[in-house]
């Protein structure tokens, strides 16, 4: 990913709100204000992920159209060539910067299958890219390329059509997995606002500590603080994984899994640090 100018903005405020916190470290605002740098610091970043995941769904959808066009063109008994340039100036979305520069190629008198390879690269696109490929190698094997091309659009909007297909039945199991990390959630903050606070200061079955040493709570030999930031640090992870497996399961992409786990994240810290400072 590249980075742009909102990427060094969001490192810098980020950067700042992790050394102010080092003045905090003996309090209870200290995770607080390094969550904050630490979410302030990954919103580009995620931005940027879940924009991008949607010009990759909004370029797949486009190359259909182009796909479908380039059949119509040849069809009509023109070349694949003269085809591209015929299209080139109708609207296909992210798709179109792309498209000119392939037709722009050809006009310059570069080899076809060489121009497409470069639009295959510059897309970056796993069925995009095997589709060119298919197009590339009929055009040079020779034979019918119309049908070989409606035979590509046919496989590309079955593709797409799966996707979709498969995103709304796992909607469904989205939704479930938000359900239970928040179940999961809540089950935390009782085990640390209540069961936590009711067994403090028991060190082992048979002793109970009343020295005057023991100032911080503690549980199992473990002081009530550090058991609190284990709960944190616990369901952040959980937050995370939920996250990326809701991803994977949905659009069959770890990539697409972030924005989930950064809403979980979120949340989590949200309400987990609001709970500290008010409860």
């Amino acid at each position: 990913m590249e980075l742009k100018k909102s990427h060094y903005i969001g490192i810098i405020v980020g950067a700042i709100l992790l050394v102010i916190s080092i003045f905090f470290s003996t309090t209870k605002y200290f995770l607080l204000i390094l969550g904050l740098g630490l979410i302030i610091a990954a919103i580009p970043f995620v931005a940027g992920i879940i924009i991008e995941n949607k010009r990759n769904a909004e370029k797949e959808e486009m190359f259909l159209e182009f796909s479908r066009n380039l059949v119509e063109s040849v069809k009509a008994g023109n070349p694949i060539s003269k085809s591209i340039l015929n299209v080139k100036d109708k609207s296909y979305g992210a798709l179109s910067p792309h498209v000119k520069k392939l037709a722009n190629q050809i006009s310059l008198g570069i080899p076809l299958r060489t121009a497409l390879e470069n639009f295959s690269k510059d897309i970056d696109n796993k069925t995009i890219s095997r589709a060119i490929t298919l197009i590339g190698e009929a055009e040079k094997a020779g034979g019918d390329i119309g049908g070989i091309l409606e035979s590509v659009a046919g496989a590309v909007s079955i593709s797409d059509k799966l996707k979709k297909e498969r995103k709304s039945i796992i909607s469904t199991l989205v939704v479930q997995g938000y359900i239970i990390f928040f179940v999961f959630l809540i089950i935390i903050l009782i085990m640390q606002f209540k069961i936590v606070p009711m067994i403090s200061g028991i060190t082992n079955v048979n002793e109970v500590s009343v020295s005057s040493q023991a100032s911080v709570p503690t549980v199992g030999g473990s002081s009530a603080p550090d058991i609190t930031s284990s709960f944190f640090y616990l369901i952040l992870v959980q937050g995370f994984f939920s996250g990326l497996t809701i991803g994977k399961l949905s659009e069959g992409n770890l990539k697409a899994g972030v924005k989930h786990s950064f809403a979980m994240m979120l949340m989590a810290f949200i309400v987990s640090q609001g709970a500290n400072l008010f409860v």
